[in-house]
């Protein structure tokens, strides 16, 4: 009997995030090495939470990463994953093996999980619905860094995925993007999710991946920053604590806070449900990133 009632309590808990929640769309950027788990409960377990989120009456949108598939794809090809700055350099090969991977592999896979559990979701190429600019990155002394086919989203093509929400029809959409050159380029997930959320005036933005959160020392856990402001990230990043890939990540957040959405949280999709811990419970877990 007491179990029953500690799930009763679980339930109340949630109930006043059901009832503030309702009707609002939500991104959540779906990206790490949990993608790629042989366990087929942890590969299902953010699917399964985008379910319960269409049943709680929320209206999420997908957009998911693959980076690591993409490495393992070009190795196989014969080709070098390098980084710049979090960034992938991508040339004309690398690109193709991009785009294969990640609209024509991952994303019908998602699509075909959260189907098969009950919800209700439509995949996208990225070309389709983002729009995007070459991306230049800047050098240590201000020289222009050319890393091939890397876009930053400057549209989004809002009309489809307005009309899956309305049909209660969870988008999934893929990172790359249609330039205005008219070819395909790669995006960072996270920005792309970012422009979403923004473009889509999303109440909430949710970034997965394989790490707890923004963390004081990346290798000790017990370091997490439950809570990020906007004004701190300079010095965080003049410390050297938001480096490397956290970079895209936490400027995405700090762009979309700035543009209206109330909430940006970094979660750990290794852990379980992840997503409805953070979103339906008075805890939360991860980092939440607050103007």
């Amino acid at each position: 009997m007491q179990d029953l009632i500690s799930k009763a309590d679980v339930l109340l808990e949630a109930l006043p995030y059901l009832q503030r929640f309702r009707g609002q769309t939500f991104v959540v950027k779906y990206g790490g090495s949990f993608m790629d788990s042989p366990d087929p409960a942890v590969r299902n377990g953010v699917a399964r939470d985008v379910v319960f989120l269409e049943a709680a009456g929320i209206k999420p949108v997908v957009v998911h990463g693959g980076g690591k598939a993409i490495t393992r794809a070009m190795d196989a090809a014969g080709l070098k994953a390098n980084f710049i700055q979090g960034m992938r350099v991508t040339d004309e090969a690398a690109v193709n093996v991009v785009d294969q991977v990640l609209s024509r592999e991952i994303n019908p896979e998602i699509v075909k999980t959260i189907n098969s559990l009950g919800g209700q979701a439509r995949g996208f190429s990225g070309t389709d619905i983002f729009t995007c600019r070459k991306l230049w990155l800047t050098g240590p002394t201000g020289e222009k860094l050319d890393i091939g086919y890397v876009g930053e989203v400057t549209a989004v093509n809002l009309a489809p995925l307005l009309d899956c929400l309305r049909q209660n029809i969870t988008p999934v959409i893929s990172p790359t993007a249609r330039g205005e050159d008219g070819k395909i380029y790669n995006c960072n997930a996270d920005v792309a999710a970012a422009q979403a959320a923004i473009a889509l005036k999303a109440r909430r933005l949710v970034f997965m991946s394989d790490v707890p959160g923004l963390l004081r020392d990346p290798k000790d856990p017990a370091t997490l920053i439950p809570q990020l402001r906007t004004a701190e990230v300079p010095g965080l990043k003049q410390a050297g604590i938001v480096d490397k890939g956290m970079i895209p990540k936490i400027d995405s957040a700090v762009a979309a806070i700035q543009s209206g959405v109330d909430k940006v949280s970094l979660v750990d999709g290794r852990v379980a449900h992840a997503v409805l811990l953070e979103i339906f419970t008075d805890a939360g877990v991860g980092t939440e990133v607050v103007p």
